[in-house]
């Protein structure tokens, strides 16, 4: 990781972690070992999970910005904005009007984003907002291999599917890939015939950064448990003149797949007979969700505030990136009002299904009846 620059006090910055839900991913980040940052508390409403969090991690819980101490260096807002009917713009404002730069979790409204903005240009601190996902170490490196292939390839589409909870992430994804979002334009969805099991998915056409791009939605939700029950979180396919690069998940594999050649007069030629099939590019390490949980998404987020402490300590220029979710902030409102509000479901208990037990499942159909592979 990056040199970080000391905190006020001279030693690791001070960090204050808000909200202990997507927060305890934040948490997690300051147990890693040689970790840049120091947690100097907690900030949420008091209920016995967050007083669990302060009582594990061994820092004082504040409820309010009036109890804080002065020495906080940075606060990592992760609770939900006012857009989403939560108070962490609110906070955010009067952690900056303190003094106290702000790393802000997504999605945030266009308007809550530029009042953020000019409240941290008015009193001289940093802000960000992140969108979390560009940190994983899958999708960092298949945007940078993105960038690389279209240096020398030029994009012929975008195909790419979420969840909304995840939307806004998605286009910042896509937008880091093809290197901006202007020009961008998208157009409604196509009318949904009615089904018994209603339609999961709602689809857009348009262009991001003039690159044609599909975007589909998993647009439902359950109010019971809202953060649970996605198809997927991103699942991204860009198609160059020479093939494709897809990112299959948001944890990988990421994978190249050649145009495919087909022969001419029954034969290949030699340049084309010696193209490769599709191959894996990016493979991340194998691990359970207990490890993804816990370790590799909170290295993401620790990536997150070592790069908004760096930023704020460097007293950089809001302008560039603040203009860029601004633009960002506009696009995802136009596509959320396209989709139209989620659809209303309750979902039941999900019927897990490990990649063992479809082999089983696979295995003992072949074995009965072996001309069930044929059918």
């Amino acid at each position: 990781m990056t040199a970080v620059p000391a905190g006020a006090t001279g030693g690791a910055p001070r960090t204050l972690v808000c909200g202990t839900g997507f927060g305890r991913t934040y948490l997690e980040a300051f147990r890693q070992p040689g970790f840049p940052l120091q947690l100097a508390g907690i900030l949420a409403r008091g209920s016995p999970e967050s007083l669990d969090c302060a009582s594990e991690f061994g820092v004082p819980l504040f409820k309010t910005v009036d109890e804080l101490p002065a020495s906080i260096d940075m606060a990592c807002v992760v609770i939900r904005s006012g857009l989403l009917g939560g108070p962490g713009t609110t906070l955010a404002l009067e952690l900056m009007a303190r003094g106290i730069p702000v790393l802000q979790e997504h999605p945030v409204h266009h308007d809550e984003l530029a009042e953020c903005l000019r409240t941290a240009r008015r009193n001289g601190v940093g802000y960000q907002l992140t969108t979390f996902y560009p940190q994983l170490p899958v999708v960092r490196a298949t945007i940078a291999m993105t960038r690389a292939l279209l240096r020398r390839q030029r994009p012929v589409y975008l195909d790419a599917a979420c969840g909304f909870q995840v939307a806004y992430a998605l286009l910042d994804i896509l937008a880091r890939m093809v290197g901006g979002v202007r020009p961008c334009e998208f157009a409604d969805p196509a009318p949904v015939p009615e089904a018994p099991a209603g339609a999961p998915f709602r689809s857009l056409h348009g262009v991001l950064a003039g690159v044609p791009v599909t975007l589909r939605v998993h647009n439902e939700l359950d109010a019971g448990d809202p953060d649970r029950h996605a198809h997927l979180l991103h699942r991204i396919c860009l198609g160059t003149e020479g093939g494709n690069l897809t990112m299959l998940s948001t944890d990988g594999p990421t994978m190249w797949s050649p145009r495919p050649w087909f022969p001419r007069h029954g034969a290949f030629d030699a340049s084309e007979v010696d193209q490769p099939t599709p191959t894996i590019m990016v493979a991340p390490e194998p691990v359970d969700y207990r490890a993804l949980y816990g370790k590799v998404w909170p290295a993401a987020a620790g990536r997150a505030m070592a790069h908004a402490w760096i930023s704020a300590a460097a007293g950089s220029d809001l302008l560039r990136e603040g203009q860029y979710h601004l633009a960002l902030c506009r696009i995802w409102q136009d596509v959320a009002a396209r989709l139209g509000p989620p659809a209303p479901v309750r979902f039941g208990p999900v019927h897990r299904l490990s990649a063992d037990d479809l082999r089983d499942i696979a295995d003992a159909a072949q074995h009965s009846d072996p001309a069930e592979a044929l059918r």
